[in-house]
């Protein structure tokens, strides 16, 4: 195989131990998220306790923000094709871009998105949230249904309609554009990475599928995960999972 042995960075042994992990975890993540009990009541409640919140803070903005994208006439429309579509795409081109080109930094970021995955499961058994589009009276729509023409308002083995705390859409953007605009040289993309978390943030509570308070934490699942990736994974295995393992001595694929 000796053109995989060019291209990839650590055999396609390495290659597949990745593809296996990212994939099992996301899978696991996604079933866990859904296998929930009668938690409609909960979630409501806690979106209440949301809003109560928000407003005593005076950043209860998200009708603001959807009634703005609506009224542009097609702001709402491109925030929820980007709300169905750049999350999954964005996030896996990322990562398979930073594991062939800059493959040092690859596996401290596979660890901020292990932590992160497992602490948003925590967040979504714990404080089931209704979001913003699950409440009409307070004039919310739901643009992402709108913008496709289908509705999905049931929990299932893959999707729960309450996993809004905390804001994952957030946190992996923040997770991804840190990281890349240490790494890009040219200006013009890290002023792209720079604007990507704010335009994801936008989105998530343009379209009425998330509250200020979701993004925030999601905001903060992001900061714990690095935490946890330089103060733990990094101590542990210095040589392949620190961000500069060439630093630490001989670097190792893991």
């Amino acid at each position: 195989m000796p053109l995989a042995r060019r291209l990839l960075p650590n055999g396609t042994l390495d290659l597949m131990r990745q593809i296996v992990l990212f994939c099992g975890a996301y899978w696991l993540y996604r079933l866990a998220r859904g296998m929930v009990y009668d938690q409609t009541v909960s979630a409501f409640d806690h979106a209440q306790d949301v809003i109560h919140l928000e407003r005593s803070t005076h950043v209860f903005v998200e009708h603001s923000v959807q009634a703005w994208a609506v009224g542009t006439g097609f702001l709402d429309d491109l925030a929820s094709w980007m709300y169905l579509n750049s999350h999954f795409v964005v996030t896996t081109c990322t990562l398979a871009f930073i594991y062939l080109f800059r493959n040092e930094h690859f596996y401290f970021v596979r660890n901020m998105f292990m932590v992160a995955m497992g602490l948003a499961l925590v967040g979504y058994v714990a404080f089931p949230t209704a979001p913003p589009r699950m409440f009409p009276e307070l004039g919310f729509i739901d643009s992402v249904a709108d913008f496709t023409g289908v509705s999905e308002s049931s929990v299932n083995a893959l999707f729960n309609p309450f996993a809004a705390v905390p804001s994952m859409h957030v946190c992996f953007a923040l997770m991804l554009s840190v990281p890349m605009i240490r790494m890009v040289r040219h200006a013009w993309a890290k002023g792209l990475w720079i604007a990507y978390a704010p335009v994801v943030t936008f989105v998530v509570v343009a379209t009425g599928n998330h509250w200020i308070f979701d993004a925030v934490s999601g905001a903060g699942v992001a900061a714990v995960s690095a935490l946890a990736a330089q103060t733990l994974f990094a101590r542990a295995r210095p040589q392949a999972w620190a961000w500069e393992p060439a630093l630490a001595g001989p670097a190792r694929a893991g």
